[in-house]
């Protein structure tokens, strides 16, 4: 939505100039001639205007969406009516997205929707969870509480994200360096070399000559590659559609060495963390199993989970039913049951939730500890590939000129 700037004056004839986000310039009118203003002209705010935002730029940052809820926590505590509340936050939001999503609530609650079922129309952006939790806070007439409840939530989610994105920046760098280092090497370097031998005539080693010839092959399929990368980043979303496609994407992730531990406990992890929030914030175990269902990132392991509903209805356990999906871990399911008989269920979960979010972390920081060296040593033989390359016959020259 653009922006645009509103020139106004008050009843006392004091004239103001305030710039406003909204879809048109007639809501824009609107929303001023509601607070009492004379509009005296409106525009677009060039200022403000921004590049058209690309899909990867749409999207709600943890630490604004935490701020959000933190704002509006804070404004209900003090007595502060919702819709109030969100027009005050919307005020101050600078996500250009998340404002706008703001306003859209706003307008819905201003016509009398509830706050969770105006957040329902935006569960791509803000997660079932989160209405879910809304809904519960609603009906149990303690909002506030139970969007605290959801903020711890929210926060050791966006930590456990941060520390695994933190976690694998330098491999990933280390990675880069070695690439563009190599692209560099064999497609600027090493062909410049190749007729400085020439016109010396002479003999080049084995080495030289093989490392030259996957120079000259990688030049010529470079092109191809990068075509078939754009392709390929065209056509996969409208692949991922296909549910077929999807499944053996997902399950092909869940065979990469180690890295299907960490994707196995994410999801146990996740789960019994999202179904815990829901327990507490008052959500029945039936309701809350298709949401939790839903926070498992993996669409396989996902998929896995459909019976848990039917199987509490045909009165399984919890825990017995868990045990069918066929990757929740016998640890897992042993301390769920003991929740289940000690009617300590969200506890529990909670419980199962640290656990497993200590055991990813420990992964996490094994494989960086032992993917640096050897990516330090992959890069030293690389270079010292590159350097035999160049220097051995560069000796050569030397020899046949004396």
């Amino acid at each position: 939505m653009p922006y645009f700037l509103c020139r106004l004056a008050t009843e006392n004839g004091q004239h103001l100039s305030q710039s406003f986000l909204a879809s048109s310039a007639e809501e824009c009118r609107r929303h001023f001639e509601t607070e009492g203003f004379c509009i005296l002209s409106v525009r677009k705010d060039w200022k403000k205007t921004s590049t058209p935002t690309l899909p990867f730029e749409k999207r709600i940052k943890d630490k604004d969406f935490i701020m959000f809820n933190q704002e509006l926590v804070a404004l209900l505590r003090a007595g502060s009516p919702i819709l109030k509340s969100l027009e005050l936050i919307s005020g101050r939001t600078k996500n250009v997205h998340l404002k706008e999503l703001l306003q859209k609530v706003e307008a819905d609650v201003r016509s009398g929707k509830a706050l969770s079922e105006s957040f329902v129309s935006f569960e791509k952006d803000f997660g079932k969870v989160y209405t879910a939790a809304l809904m519960a806070g609603e009906q149990s007439g303690n909002l506030p509480g139970t969007i605290g409840r959801y903020l711890d939530y929210a926060k050791v989610i966006a930590q456990t994200r941060s520390r695994i994105r933190a976690a694998l920046l330098y491999p990933t760098l280390l990675v880069v360096f070695s690439l563009v280092l190599m692209a560099i090497l064999v497609n600027f370097i090493l062909p410049r070399f190749t007729g400085f031998y020439a016109d010396f005539g002479a003999q080049l080693p084995r080495i030289s000559m093989l490392l030259i010839a996957a120079a000259g092959g990688f030049r010529l399929v470079t092109p191809f590659l990068l075509a078939l990368l754009v392709v390929l980043a065209l056509l996969l979303p409208r692949l991922k559609k296909n549910e077929k496609i999807l499944m053996f994407l997902e399950k092909s992730k869940l065979r990469i060495p180690y890295a299907n531990r960490i994707r196995v406990e994410t999801a146990i992890s996740l789960f019994s963390r999202t179904l815990s929030l829901l327990l507490e914030a008052g959500i029945t175990l039936l309701p809350g199993l298709p949401i939790a269902c839903q926070a498992i990132p993996n669409k396989f392991l996902m998929k896995q989970t459909r019976h848990l509903p039917e199987g509490i209805r045909n009165g399984e356990t919890l825990s017995d039913s868990l045990g069918k999906t066929g990757f929740f871990t016998p640890l897992a399911t042993d301390m769920i049951r003991i929740g289940e008989n000690s009617a300590n269920l969200h506890g529990m979960l909670r419980e199962v939730a640290d656990v497993y979010d200590q055991r990813i972390q420990a992964r996490i920081d094994t494989f960086v500890s032992l993917i640096e060296p050897v990516i330090i040593i992959a890069m030293g033989l690389l270079v010292a590939l590159m350097l035999l390359a160049v220097y051995l016959p560069i000796f050569n020259i030397i020899q046949i000129t004396r």
